[in-house]
């Protein structure tokens, strides 16, 4: 079955699938290698070992809300050619899932707890853009992606100088994300109105500051 021929149920399933590997093991992503995966880490001690830990978890974290984003929106929306947009920009993501993950279980850290949380919210969130029409639906994933860009500044900022491999997957994941801004942004994304996207930024920060510690 082709993905033009798939009804509603067929895709439901598929995101089920989806949704269980993101939560719980890692879905497929494009085949990259790790940006950080020759790297070598300097003398990393406790301390910072630990602020790593709680970073990464975020942005594991993160990663998890943008699955689900990408597939809240790609079941609401009717245009194929938006849908398949979106299903490639969330495998790029899943490449990020991969890697963040990774560097978890190689600092000796866990996911967050609460992502089987911040994975329904962003799911029905996901899914209220894309009922909008696909113009705010891309809109509000272009403004998505320029938030993260800023948080990943931020975090490139507070890692550890020593914890190379983080850095490197932090900065490759910042590309990305920038070329799927541009890119929702020029397939017909509107830019949402101030009050949203500040609305957006204090949800992120709520998040971001739970997940840092669960």
């Amino acid at each position: 079955m082709t993905a033009r021929n798939q009804t509603l149920v067929d895709r439901c399933i598929l995101h089920l699938d989806q949704a269980v590997r993101t939560l719980f093991s890692t879905p497929p992503g494009s085949g990259r290698d790790n940006p950080a995966q020759s790297l070598e880490d300097g003398e990393i001690s406790a301390t910072d070992r630990a602020d790593s830990i709680c970073l990464m978890r975020v942005n594991h974290a993160g990663e998890v809300c943008a699955q689900a984003l990408y597939q809240g929106q790609a079941l609401a929306t009717q245009d194929h050619a938006v849908r398949e947009q979106l299903q490639q920009a969330a495998v790029e993501e899943n490449d990020h899932l991969a890697w963040c993950r990774q560097r978890l279980e190689e600092l000796g850290g866990q996911t967050s707890l609460l992502n089987p949380l911040w994975y329904s919210g962003s799911l029905v969130l996901g899914a209220a853009t894309g009922l909008l029409g696909d113009k705010w639906s891309l809109g509000f994933l272009a403004e998505t992606e320029q938030q993260v860009v800023e948080h990943l500044d931020n975090h490139l900022q507070r890692l550890p100088v020593c914890d190379n491999k983080s850095h490197a997957i932090l900065e490759q994941m910042k590309i990305d994300e920038a070329k799927h801004k541009t890119a929702a942004m020029h397939s017909g994304g509107a830019r949402l109105p101030a009050a949203v996207r500040k609305l957006m930024g204090l949800t992120a920060r709520i998040m971001t500051q739970t997940a840092y510690r669960i």
